[in-house]
């Protein structure tokens, strides 16, 4: 009998501390540092949303369970920015999205003009000004059974434009992210283009959630050789004696932002190579820092344990600062 009760008063002692780390665990991986993170609005709750050529509340605004995108995740998004009434890099955003489109053979239904127009009308149904974040997201439509048949369409495609006040915190830039390198790698084109914004990012969830795991903010991931690649959401950068790497481009999202730094560099006359690198070379860096439309330039303080630097260096620094000079020349 007491050998019964004292296992009793085990196995309650012991999913008692269970449920307590469970919660710990969660509530440090809720309070991490991410490079999307912005200060609260709460406009958000009343936007308008587009869909589909129809403006409408957010509570209103649904797609069908038979979408394409939803079962199978067949579609592409790009995600811009608004500054003082205008589409940042808007043109840039827009060659993506039009090449995605050919490489998985969908047709938006819409030409550059008629989606510039749609933007408008989301921002201008918002009133929406600057500190705007958009989120295009465009399926090959609403299937008419469960099925990758491409051809069993009911109707399509499916266009969803979602524009939010989203104003990019400071924490993340002054503080700085940590990485943990993630098992999951980046594939090789002949797989699944690392170029193209499509819906499918359940590998870069996966690798997130291995980083967050960890302890960290954001994952490292490495190519199908074993070299760096890029970062699950943003596109990673190392400075070494004062030169900035970044990777051949091969496998990794042909970012906005990473392209406009590399751009930077060139008119600087700051050394910045694209080329292939290991983690010896990273762990070794005097800096590091990730790129993305979002959050603009974000300092690297720490990458599997190791530490790279307080806060942003120099070179994150000064290219931060030319960052927002682009920026602000865009926005005029």
């Amino acid at each position: 009998m007491s050998l019964k009760l004292d296992f009793k008063m085990i196995k309650t002692k012991f999913f008692a501390i269970y449920s307590f780390l469970k919660v710990k665990r969660i509530t440090s991986m809720v309070e991490k540092i991410t490079t999307h993170q912005s200060e609260e609005d709460f406009r958000n709750k009343d936007i308008l949303i587009y869909v589909n050529g129809e403006i409408v509340p957010r509570d209103k605004a649904t797609i069908s369970v038979y979408d394409s995108g939803f079962m199978l995740g067949d579609g592409i998004w790009e995600g811009l920015r608004l500054y003082n009434g205008k589409w940042i890099f808007l043109e840039e955003h827009l060659d993506r999205l039009f090449e995605a489109a050919l490489a998985i053979d969908l047709n938006i239904g819409l030409d550059r003009n008629e989606v510039r127009g749609a933007l408008e009308d989301t921002r201008l149904a918002n009133d929406m000004h600057t500190d705007v974040h958009v989120r295009i997201m465009l399926t090959r439509g609403t299937k008419t059974t469960p099925s990758q048949d491409p051809r069993l369409l009911l109707s399509g495609p499916n266009l969803v434009i979602i524009a939010e006040h989203k104003k990019a915190s400071k924490e993340s830039s002054l503080k700085g992210i940590t990485l943990f390198t993630s098992a999951v790698r980046r594939g090789s084109p002949d797989y699944l283009d690392p170029r193209m914004n499509c819906h499918s990012k359940i590998h870069e969830v996966q690798a997130l959630v291995q980083a967050l795991e960890a302890g960290c903010d954001e994952a490292l991931m490495l190519d199908v050789r074993g070299f760096v690649s890029t970062c699950n959401a943003t596109n990673f950068f190392v400075v070494r004696k004062g030169e900035v790497w970044t990777s051949t481009g091969a496998y990794c999202m042909n970012g906005i932002t990473r392209g406009n730094v590399i751009h930077i560099c060139e008119q600087e006359g700051i050394v910045c190579r694209q080329k292939d690198f290991s983690l010896f070379d990273t762990y070794a860096a005097n800096e590091a820092f990730v790129t993305g439309s979002f959050g603009g330039l974000t300092p690297v303080t720490k990458i599997d344990g190791r530490d790279i630097s307080s806060s942003s260096g120099p070179v994150t620094q000064r290219l931060q600062r030319l960052y927002q000079e682009l920026i602000a020349h865009e926005a005029s």
